[in-house]
């Protein structure tokens, strides 16, 4: 089948200003992600710069507004973003700069990954301290709950197949309440919400650039730690979570951010912030799969309930969590063990 966006989208590149000096025949797929926008890359030949990225985003699924909006604010917060040459809202279709193709999640290694680490805490603390805030919408109760709504929706009763007692769902439903009421007391700040190694690049010149901002909110402090240090991608021991975690609070200290000034509270917070996204999480992977066709994400789904587990059996209010999972999985646990 012919793919009509795409042919589409070379015609506008042919519209654009020649002093861009674009070679349409040398377009190629750059990536895609989770949402129904692509990215291609094309060459270039202009004192500027030698390729771009076109972002092809169809306006009857994704609205290209608040990408716009969130990168100018990262911009004059003096962010590493991709710089916006054109931008087509009435077709769906950006010219933006091209922030090369290695990812902190291909580039990381056991070995660079405290220097790594370093850098990308840097560029976090730079964009929470520098970027404005005004005209984006808040991380309010409704949000948090449609997002955790997710979890019983897509990964227990599609993905699992497991259908909750109502005893079970008025339990869930008080763990969702007890986080809500947590995060919600958490101080806010600018939110990038999929601050992750698959969206953080390697730039040319060594530094962290950032991609996929356009979900952008004013939320809790902890949600883009949880993000990048608990990322769904990539897992790292408890120890190295803590020691990354402590570095970021001193630093974030040091710039005056609302971080809490008891590490042991604002540690919690992390989790109780990590225990949310991270059932929004599976709940996303599994719908990817099941609605989405998108099987790539099934393999992720271990190390996030993981992370979901370990923290739900840290904490004496989420051993109804605990027990519905052992449930939904058919696990019996040894006698007398509970959390």
């Amino acid at each position: 089948m012919q793919d009509t966006r795409f042919e589409s989208l070379k015609l506008w590149l042919k519209t654009l200003p020649i002093e861009y000096g674009i070679d349409i025949k040398t377009i190629t797929s750059a990536s895609s992600d989770a949402s129904f926008r692509r990215y291609f890359r094309v060459l270039a030949s202009n004192p500027e710069t030698s390729s771009f990225i076109v972002m092809d985003a169809p306006t009857d699924k994704e609205d290209s507004k608040p990408f716009v909006h969130v990168a100018q604010l990262l911009l004059q917060g003096n962010i590493e973003v991709p710089k916006l040459y054109e931008v087509n809202l009435t077709d769906g279709f950006l010219l933006l700069s091209d922030l090369g193709s290695k990812t902190l999640f291909s580039e990381i290694t056991p070995e660079n990954a405290p220097l790594l680490y370093k850098k990308v805490t840097h560029t976090l603390v730079k964009l929470q301290k520098n970027t404005q805030t005004h005209q984006l919408p808040s991380y309010d109760e409704i949000l948090l709950r449609r997002e955790l709504q997710l979890f019983p929706d897509w990964y227990l009763s599609k993905h699992l197949n497991y259908e909750m007692s109502e005893k079970e769902a008025q339990d869930l439903n008080h763990v969702f309440n007890h986080l809500i009421e947590n995060i919600l007391q958490q101080p806010t700040i600018f939110v990038h919400r999929d601050f992750h190694s698959r969206n953080l690049m390697m730039t040319a010149d060594n530094h962290i650039g950032v991609l996929d901002f356009q979900d952008a909110v004013v939320g809790p402090i902890t949600y883009d730690l949880v993000s990048i240090f608990r990322d769904a991608y990539l897992g790292w021991t408890e120890e190295e979570q803590v020691d990354w975690v402590v570095r970021y609070w001193e630093d974030a200290k040091k710039e005056n951010l609302p971080v809490d000034p008891d590490f042991g509270e604002f540690y919690k917070n992390f989790e109780w912030m990590g225990l949310q996204r991270h059932l929004k999480v599976l709940g996303i992977f599994a719908r990817l799969f099941h609605r989405d066709g998108k099987d790539g994400y099934l393999k992720d789904l271990p190390l996030v309930l993981s992370y979901t587990e370990k923290v739900a059996q840290r904490y004496s209010l989420f051993r109804p969590l605990v027990k519905i999972l052992d449930n939904a999985q058919k696990r019996q646990r040894p006698d007398g063990l509970t959390f």
